[in-house]
């Protein structure tokens, strides 16, 4: 019997009489016509042969499994093994690229190529490019390190100048400089790692002190227009302000309150005219007053004096006072220590005792006490004093003389 399979053979009726080789479908091969052909495969239910349908230029072999699945390429996939695997892609006629993305990316569009998912700070349609904030760094190479630039003092961004080892700033922003944007500009001070602009109230010119400020501490730096001070808002010795308050003008000097006349008279004058200083310190500045009236030396001189503060001159007044009080009351205790020491050298008592066996002298020798009393010298109730002036010592066993 031919026994020809009914799937995979033409007919089941007849076979070649000499061979047994039945007639078979397209993808069906055996003598029966019972298995799938090369390039074909069964399908699991039906056990129907189907064309495994491998790409050319995908698949290394028209064969595939028993699943359909076609032998692949390098960097080729899919059943039909007609998709790039990930990491490639332009599937042409000969194998799929694999993708360009300096090793910041293992995947990328399947058709254009275009990286997806770029790490370590980069971007790009390879990734070849660091993102806004970043550098690219020649060691390790292609490495991005972001930027020593604070988006406070500038851009942010930054880059590696030819021939340079470390990145400047692209741009800093108003009052910071340096490769870093780290320091402060001219006319610029540090003040809480914030740079201010310097307040010296327009009293300091840039020409002559650039840095108008200590970049440390904001003090003004050469300070204009006879001012002085922290800000340069104050006026120096010697000097007020003007009644609008801006400028710094030489104090004039103040003439006594009594009033004095000044008398000119010319070759052929009538009248002789007087003036009351009064008057003239009411409308007339010290400076006219001189052009007017010229002033000897003397008046030079007490013009300068009128400068002296009448502060110091009040303080130094009061320190020759304290001083020549302080000497005075010295000098008088002085004099009365030594007058006391004087009076106690004369009014000190001198005695004599004298012991000779059985008789005592006793005689004192005291200006101011010439017929002193001698009988409470011995507190002894039995002591007697003499008609002769002896003092008589008795005891319950001797008698003495004094």
């Amino acid at each position: 019997l031919c026994n020809c399979s009914a799937a995979g053979s033409i007919s089941t009726a007849g076979c070649n009489g000499t061979t047994g080789q039945c007639p078979c479908l397209d993808g069906y091969e055996g003598l029966r016509c019972e298995s799938c052909a090369q390039g074909f495969y069964p399908e699991q239910k039906s056990q129907r042969c189907h064309p495994c349908g491998c790409s050319p230029a995908g698949s290394s072999s028209a064969q595939c499994d028993d699943s359909g699945q076609c032998q692949c390429k390098v960097g080729v996939t899919g059943l039909k093994c007609d998709l790039c695997s990930e990491g490639y892609y332009r599937f042409n006629e000969t194998t799929c690229e694999p993708c360009q993305c300096n090793n910041h990316s293992k995947i990328c569009d399947s058709l254009t190529g275009t990286c997806l998912h770029c790490q370590d700070n980069t971007e790009g349609n390879h990734c070849e490019l660091c993102k806004e904030g970043f550098y690219r760094s020649t060691l390790p190479a292609h490495a991005c390190h972001r930027c020593p630039c604070s988006t406070v003092a500038s851009t942010g961004t930054c880059r590696i100048q030819p021939g340079e080892t470390a990145p400047r700033c692209d741009k800093c922003k108003t009052g910071y400089t340096g490769p870093n944007c780290n320091q402060c500009d001219n006319g610029y001070y540090n003040s809480d790692s914030i740079c201010v602009r310097c307040k010296c109230n327009g009293n300091v010119d840039p020409v002559q002190s650039p840095s108008v400020c200590r970049p440390e501490s904001g003090e003004c730096i050469g300070c204009l227009y006879h001012t002085t001070g922290f800000h340069c808002d104050e006026c120096e010795e010697g000097y007020v302000r003007d009644p609008e308050g801006t400028n710094c003008t030489k104090k004039e000097a103040t003439l006594g309150p009594e009033t004095r006349e000044f008398t000119t008279s010319a070759p052929n004058a009538s009248k002789a005219t007087s003036f009351s200083t009064a008057v003239i310190n009411s409308t007339l500045s010290p400076t006219t007053i001189q052009t007017i009236f010229p002033l000897s030396s003397s008046d030079n001189s007490t013009s300068a004096f009128a400068d002296v503060s009448w502060t110091q001159f009040n303080i130094i007044i009061l320190t020759v006072i304290i001083i020549v009080v302080v000497l005075l009351m010295g000098f008088v205790g002085a004099v009365y220590m030594y007058r006391e020491y004087q009076n106690r050298k004369l009014n000190a008592p001198f005695w004599t005792i004298e012991l000779k066996e059985d008789n005592i002298s006793f005689s004192s020798y005291h200006d101011s006490i010439p017929n002193a009393d001698v009988s409470g010298l011995l507190e002894d109730d039995g002591n007697e004093v003499a008609p002769n002036g002896q003092l008589t010592l008795t005891t319950p066993m001797h008698n003495y003389k004094a």
